[in-house]
């Protein structure tokens, strides 16, 4: 399936006008930024580089599609002729995906000609604004949840298509699995689910749900007991699975009080390992507000799926260099608008590290440097990791970043740039950045 017309239609009006001037083939570079973490966050969780490399593959303009844009008088026959032999033969390099980012960190550098790296601005832009926001927010949910294990489950809260790419980005950001079947035969994400209130109110009784479920799933099933009176099916559930049942879920009630009731009379049951889940519109606040409550797993629904209440992450893409035609030499570019500020030039990245704890990140601009920056004292036991990996050359992604060996691949890497972060990086409350950027 293509992607050409994902886009915003002044990304082929440029491109006509760039034709007409004859600048459409000066080689350019673009950049993918934010200026500010969503919601006063403390560090981000790129997310959808995968996904988007995929897009960038997949972008033609088949007959169809010019048609289309011919019909509907968007471009020009020159414009509609070139657009006919698109495909991206640059270059992109960025941050790789499930890594943290900060205030003006590079994530993803563009290389190509202005017209066939400009064209791709708003299927970038759509796939890493949404992915990191969810990922962002998950990784939150992740720290809060301590350790016990979530489940995504807002398939029926987002449009179809970001319910699939929401599963996938928490997933990333250390979610265990999604209610989403999509995204485990696309990703490669666990699956689970059981049960909806429906069931229980499909059957004459309680007890005759239960059985059907058990019947069809065995005692390791997970139970939902809150339909009518919780404790009443919670003594149903136990004597219909025995005392080896999976799990009860709750979706209601006043969760950390009730949470704690439900341990007690399982226990008393001689249910001690079956486990409890609760749901109910969770966020991070209220997960992290269940800490010490007997909760052994979390399903968050919503509030993964629209960010947390960021439900874009703020990238932007703007031009940040071009070849001069006479000298050949590159020539940083950049916006000067007030509140819009950007640095021109290519750059890439470094996180500083002591003991393993990052320290900074570190911006180079167009050269090496060497040293420790401005902001730092120098300190030999500061280490430098590589921020900028390359992920397609000459219009060929990196297998490595693709499918779902890259999606554990992103998952992996993410709980590892996680653990080196300081610990007040994982506060909840907003606060300034946990890492300065330091641009060199």
């Amino acid at each position: 399936m293509t992607t050409a017309l994902l886009t915003d239609r002044y990304e082929l009006t440029m491109i006509e006008s760039a034709l007409r001037s004859g600048r459409a083939h000066r080689e350019c570079v673009f950049e993918v930024f934010g200026r500010r973490l969503p919601s006063e966050r403390r560090y981000g969780v790129l997310a959808g580089t995968g996904r988007l490399l995929d897009a960038v593959e997949a972008f033609r303009f088949g007959r169809a599609e010019l048609d289309w844009l011919a019909d509907e008088g968007v471009v020009d026959d020159a414009t509609l002729e070139w657009l006919a032999s698109y495909r991206f033969t640059g270059s992109i390099e960025g941050y790789r995906e499930g890594e943290l980012y900060f205030p003006t960190s590079p994530v993803l550098t563009v290389h190509g000609t202005f017209a066939e790296a400009v064209v791709l601005e708003t299927v970038i832009l759509s796939i890493l604004n949404y992915d990191t926001a969810v990922a962002t927010a998950a990784a939150r949910m992740v720290s809060a949840a301590d350790g016990r294990p979530l489940a995504e489950m807002g398939s029926r809260r987002a449009n179809e298509s970001a319910a699939v790419a929401a599963a996938r980005a928490a997933y990333i950001a250390g979610f265990s699995a999604t209610s989403n079947l999509e995204a485990g035969r696309t990703w490669g994400v666990p699956t689970m689910g059981t049960a909806a209130h429906s069931f229980t109110l499909l059957h004459d009784t309680e007890e005759d749900a239960f059985r059907a479920q058990v019947d069809s799933l065995g005692s390791g099933t997970t139970l939902l007991v809150d339909t009518y009176d919780v404790r009443t099916a919670i003594e149903t559930a136990v004597r219909v699975a025995g005392p080896s049942l999976g799990a009860v879920r709750l979706d209601s009630g006043d969760l950390p009080s009730l949470v704690r009731e439900v341990r007690a009379q399982l226990d008393s049951l001689g249910a001690t390992a079956t486990r409890i889940t609760v749901t109910n519109d969770l966020d991070e606040s209220s997960i992290a507000a269940l800490r010490g409550a007997p909760v052994d797993a979390f399903g968050v629904g919503t509030s993964v799926v629209t960010g947390s209440g960021s439900p874009a992450a703020g990238f932007v893409y703007k031009l940040v260099a071009r070849r001069d035609e006479q000298s050949a030499e590159w020539m940083p570019v950049a916006k000067s608008s007030p509140g819009k500020v950007s640095a021109g030039g290519t750059k890439r990245a470094e996180r500083l590290l002591r003991d393993g704890v990052a320290l900074a990140e570190r911006i180079v601009v167009d050269d090496d440097h060497d040293g420790v920056p401005e902001g730092l004292q120098p300190d030999a036991a500061v280490q430098a990791r590589e921020l900028t990996v390359p992920l397609m050359t000459d219009g060929v992604a990196d297998p490595r970043w693709l499918g779902p060996a890259g999606v554990q691949a992103a998952r992996e890497h993410c709980a590892a740039a996680v653990t080196e972060l300081p610990a007040s990086a994982l506060r909840l409350s907003r606060g300034e950045p946990a890492l300065p950027v330091l641009t060199v």
